[in-house]
């Protein structure tokens, strides 16, 4: 460990001296599909294509096309690698990032700035962002090349308030990206419209290659971080330092001092772009639910002004539908979920995980704890809890304190032997939720999904009533402190 603040390298330098957590290959690899598609089998995980596992993060340093430059994947496509990372307890992590929501350490302006040791600007004349950033494409039948991980920071026009979210941007030209923002809830995309209500470009910077305490904490969305919270506080807090920044080079916006990568633009006003404007296969790219998102015919515009990156840099990319999405996203949410939880009902629900089956997104399993007879039925208000701190959440299942909410064999082994449909099942339609679940569109369910990205909710409460606990014990084995001694 070193006295230089957190990023990527320091974090990687720590990650090295835990066996099997990071491996890197010098093997040629092209990154148009078939770099994503070798760490499908060695470290994705998640609801991506079987057969997969989860594996190392994974650094690629022979690319091709793109000498000089790595490619990192799989970062934080394990839980227990996020809790090294972060030097947390893996199964605590949604009450951490919870307890750092509430006491953020805001970034500070720095004059140290590897994020600009090398400089590409628009006016270059060979200055061409395909051949500058080493971005992968997922499949063969993706609409481009994604930046997947890129950290997007914007201000608002009276530049009082400034935020930092992820997007999927598509490299579309040398000089322009589209950039995918999702409708309701983004703050960029809120700033996105002031500047578009006036006809004038929005200055932003994509900081691409990062503390993955930046990456995950930026990800927070309302009303765990309303408008006008700037989620790099949350990192801040993590590390309990301060994220660094720095002024871009080109555009009025401030940028990540320690990045890998930094684009800088504009989000163009009235501007739209067809996603697979080059490409025409009708697919943008591999999105978490499993399934490959559709192209979206009218995609916002970033025109890029310039691309700065530090010496031998480090692109990183992410698959869609892996546990790297669970880590950036599940966790977030299992802390929003806690957050409303213990201000509504304390002390009832112990812990949430967001599993990989439901993407980091769709699914969560809440542990409850009923004191007493008059705690019976505070589990499913839970529920309508967790579904008021996250619209987007699908399913909720409710377990007992005595269950694994990590181990899905427990969980599952809950609904089997805890649980009747007839009983215990509640539906709730016409709620909205995530538009990338294909399941939610009107030709699926016309009764109760209007529009895309309308869903029926569902509650399996998997505790047992409080007044017949004693006919739910579990069978009582020995406790043998040293039982580690047997497989010496």
């Amino acid at each position: 460990m070193t006295d230089e603040p957190y990023d990527l390298r320091k974090v990687l330098t720590e990650l090295k001296t835990h066996p099997g957590q990071y491996h890197a290959t010098n093997v040629a690899v092209d990154p148009n599909a078939e770099l994503s598609g070798v760490y499908r089998y060695i470290g994705a995980g998640g609801t991506v294509a079987r057969p997969t596992q989860e594996g190392p993060a994974m650094m690629f340093t022979n690319v091709k096309g793109f000498p000089g430059t790595k490619v990192l994947t799989g970062l934080m496509a394990s839980r227990k690698r996020v809790g090294l990372m972060f030097h947390h307890d893996a199964q605590t992590l949604g009450q951490f990032l919870n307890d750092s929501v509430e006491k953020p350490i805001p970034p500070i302006m720095v004059e140290d700035a590897p994020a600009h040791e090398v400089v590409h600007k628009a006016t270059d004349p060979d200055f061409d962002i395909r051949q500058l950033v080493a971005a992968p494409t997922n499949t063969p039948e993706d609409a481009g090349p994604y930046i997947t991980v890129g950290v997007v920071l914007g201000s608002n026009k009276a530049k009082t308030m400034s935020d930092v979210t992820i997007h999927r941007m598509v490299l579309e030209d040398k000089d322009k990206l589209g950039i995918y923002i999702m409708p309701g809830g983004r703050h960029i995309g809120a700033f996105a419209k002031e500047y578009e209500a006036v006809n004038e470009p929005m200055p932003v910077t994509i900081s691409i290659g990062l503390d993955p305490a930046i990456t995950i904490g930026c990800t927070f969305e309302p009303p765990t971080t309303p408008l006008g919270y700037n989620e790099l506080g949350v990192a801040g807090a993590i590390r309990q330092e301060a994220v660094g920044l720095t002024p871009a080079l080109t555009v009025d916006e401030n940028a990540i001092a320690r990045s890998e990568f930094t684009l800088e633009g504009y989000i163009m006003p009235n501007e739209r772009i067809q996603e697979d404007i080059n490409t025409h296969t009708g697919k943008a790219m591999p999105e978490f639910p499993g399934y490959d998102g559709d192209a979206n015919p009218a995609l916002q515009v970033i025109k890029v002004t310039a691309v700065t990156h530090r010496k031998n840099p480090i692109m990183q990319s992410v698959i869609g539908p892996s546990e790297e999405h669970v880590s950036m996203a599940g966790i977030p949410t299992e802390a929003s979920i806690l957050d409303l939880t213990n201000r509504a009902i304390p002390g009832k629900v112990l812990n949430v995980y967001n599993p990989p089956a439901g993407g980091g997104k769709l699914m969560t399993i809440m542990q409850i704890h009923k004191e007493d007879e008059a705690d019976e039925g505070i589990q499913r208000q839970a529920a309508l809890l967790a579904f008021s701190a996250f619209k987007e959440l699908k399913t909720v299942i409710l377990v007992d304190e005595d269950v694994d909410i990590f181990d899905m064999n427990d969980v599952i082994w809950t609904v089997n032997t805890r649980f009747q449909a007839d009983q215990d099942l509640m539906v709730l339609p016409g709620m909205r939720n995530h538009p990338l679940d294909p399941s939610e569109r009107p030709e699926y369910d016309p009764k109760s999904i209007r529009t895309r990205g309308m869903s029926s909710k569902l509650v399996i409460d998997g505790t047992v009533p409080f007044d017949m606990k004693d006919q739910f014990v579990r069978a009582k084995f020995m406790d043998v402190p040293d039982w580690q001694k047997y497989l010496a």
